[in-house]
């Protein structure tokens, strides 16, 4: 099998979320033959909202060094626990030779194959993902609309955003959250996708009226498939 090695610390919380549903999504029936999992949990990666904006330093250096640092561990591959972090694959593509699965693609690959039919997407999403165009980007590549939240809801957003990252994961964050989800699905978003790490943490399929992606899942069951071959 092949050995992942996976970027986190983006924020811890999303980590031990991403890891879980790869515990889950492996289907060896002993210890010995689950996936092996190399993790970097660094925390202090800077802020990529704020270097989206051009207002901070690029995390793409610590990412291509925790990149460096999980190959020669033993890493055959990488996957990257944070979405707005996608925005600096290439730093990490040209630091190490070995492949990188790419959570937007994998998410926006099974939309096209469980939805064929949906062209609008609600983006529920960090506002330096949003900046940075990273789903926008590959929705445009598909003939799909994103459907963004208005900006006062946005900066809700974000708010709640930096809270989970500190650990709290209360009402007022998940209806920051859900404010926006409502806000997408009125503006005739057909799908939601959780965009950003934390907000699986706190909202489900059950809570929305329409499809709610989750590409934390769907990182981690391409992780095990990748792995096993």
């Amino acid at each position: 099998m092949r050995a992942v090695g996976v970027l986190g610390g983006m924020g811890p919380a999303a980590t031990l979320d991403f890891l879980t549903k790869v515990l889950a999504a492996d289907p060896a029936p002993k210890e010995q033959d689950k996936i092996r999992i190399l993790v970097d949990c660094n925390p202090g990666v800077l802020d990529r909202n704020a270097a989206a904006r051009g207002e901070g330093p690029s995390p793409g250096p610590a990412l291509a060094e925790m990149a460096r640092g999980l190959v020669a561990a033993g890493a055959d591959f990488l996957v990257i626990a944070c979405n707005t972090a996608h925005a600096w694959a290439g730093d990490i593509a040209a630091a190490v030779d070995a492949p990188l699965i790419s959570m937007i693609e994998a998410a926006c690959e099974t939309i096209a194959a469980a939805h064929p039919r949906a062209r609008r997407i609600g983006l529920l999403a960090g506002q330096g993902c949003l900046d940075a165009q990273i789903y926008q980007s590959a929705f445009e590549r598909r003939g799909w609309q994103a459907v963004i939240p208005p900006a006062d809801l946005q900066a809700g957003f974000m708010s709640a955003l930096y809270s989970v990252k500190a650990g709290s994961l209360d009402a007022a964050e998940k209806a920051a959250f859900m404010a926006c989800a409502e806000a997408v699905i009125a503006a005739g978003a057909e799908i939601a996708i959780a965009g950003c790490t934390e907000v699986p943490l706190l909202l489900t399929a059950a809570d929305l009226p329409v499809p709610l992606i989750d590409p934390t899942q769907i990182l981690a069951e391409r992780t095990v498939a990748f792995a096993r071959g």
